[in-house]
């Protein structure tokens, strides 16, 4: 096993553990733990809302859920040598769970909601046990499958330049629907930011402006990508010194689009790393944001169950859209599942959590963007084609 770089008990929070992590982007967090090119090392991760989701047949934690707090992730990493306008190099040796179960949940639309907030606004929790490799439910019966285990949450610290810039953007986007419910993004916020070890009015400074970790930007973030599995090898362009590596939102499985918002099966794990650099990698390649190399190990499936979804919603018709086509989609793959005795909610939780393929299928054929969902039949217990 390799050296525990930065370790993590899943029964406290983050802020309790004698190494806390951090949950905004901020270039001035401070990295008490360090790596060296060519070194392999073990991150533990506490589960990205903080372990505020218990393993119960009530979903009003999830409901009930704070979402300030997101996500936890463990670091920074100091990667010796980087340096502004390298590539940093991280290879996913392994992955697994602290502990043997996780959670799908469907957020209420007072927490943001998810893809089909509109037709699910209500929260809704499936707990998953873990039996090696496989995942199963006792709220989605009938259901059995290897997961894609992944991090939905890597990245390097942002320069004060790009960070700034993310803010401004982000504020700009926000003053087109100042009153929208839930917002169009997120702005920087004070409350429950967690700073790793910084205190004092330098922390209540970078509380200030630190940016928050829910969407993915050009340094990697929550891109929540389940290719990003073993074996996978990470490009990230460097922005700081000493790269600033932190990694959190690990996922046990998950389909394409993480639809439910937190749609994968979420656990507390740990995560093997190997770490090298690119010394100008991003000037030399043109990089401004990751590139990735998918992992050989993932869940063999021979069949495939495929929903099509196009951009038309209500009978108006949007311009090759492919985000209404994807939606389509999923509400076509939701109802055929309910003929096969599953509840619309399980349905929904089992698109975000088993391991799906998403695809677009044309994106130039006007007006009409097509794309599609696919459902590997072989983790059901039953037949679930057409006879």
């Amino acid at each position: 096993m390799p050296e525990v770089l930065f370790h993590v008990d899943p029964t406290k929070s983050m802020a309790e553990q004698d190494l806390p992590g951090h949950n905004r982007w901020h270039p001035d967090i401070p990295a008490e733990v360090a790596a060296k090119p060519g070194q392999d090392f073990r991150v533990e991760c506490q589960e990205w809302t903080d372990g505020q989701i218990r393993n119960s047949d009530s979903a009003e934690d999830v409901r009930d859920v704070d979402l300030t707090r997101a996500h936890m992730l463990s670091g920074p990493i100091a990667i010796k040598g980087a340096e502004p306008g390298d590539l940093l190099v991280v290879d996913i040796l392994d992955i697994g769970p602290l502990q043997p179960w996780g959670y799908t949940g469907i957020f209420a639309r007072e927490n943001g909601g998810g893809f089909l907030t509109d037709l699910f606004p209500d929260a809704y929790k499936a707990v998953w046990d873990f039996h090696g490799i496989y995942a199963t439910s006792r709220h989605i019966p009938g259901v059995r499958f290897a997961g894609l285990s992944h991090p939905g949450l890597m990245g390097c610290a942002p320069s004060y330049e790009l960070l700034a810039k993310w803010n401004a953007r982000e504020r700009a986007l926000i003053a087109t629907s100042p009153a929208r419910v839930p917002p169009l993004a997120l702005p920087p916020l004070a409350d429950n930011a967690l700073l790793g070890t910084l205190k004092g009015y330098k922390r209540e400074l970078v509380a200030q402006e630190a940016a928050r970790t829910i969407p993915p930007r050009e340094h990697g973030g929550n891109v929540d990508i389940k290719n990003l599995s073993r074996g996978a090898r990470i490009y990230f362009p460097v922005y700081v010194k000493d790269a600033l590596l932190s990694v959190g939102d690990l996922h046990f499985s998950q389909g394409d689009g993480e639809i439910t918002f937190c749609g994968a099966i979420e656990m507390a794990g740990w995560i093997d790393l190997g770490v090298d650099l690119i010394k100008g990698g991003m000037a030399r390649y043109g990089i401004t944001s990751p590139i990735f190399k998918p992992g050989p190990v993932e869940p063999r499936f021979s069949s495939y169950l495929m929903f099509e979804g196009i951009s038309v919603e209500n009978d108006t018709n949007y311009y090759l859209d492919a985000t209404v086509a994807y939606r389509q989609a999923a509400i076509q793959a939701i109802e055929y599942l309910t003929h096969f005795g599953y509840t619309r909610e399980q349905a929904y939780l089992l698109l975000g959590a088993a391991p799906v393929e998403g695809r677009i299928g044309g994106i130039v054929d006007i007006p009409n963007a097509c794309v599609t969902i696919g459902i590997p039949t072989e983790i059901f217990e039953r037949d679930i084609f057409p006879r």
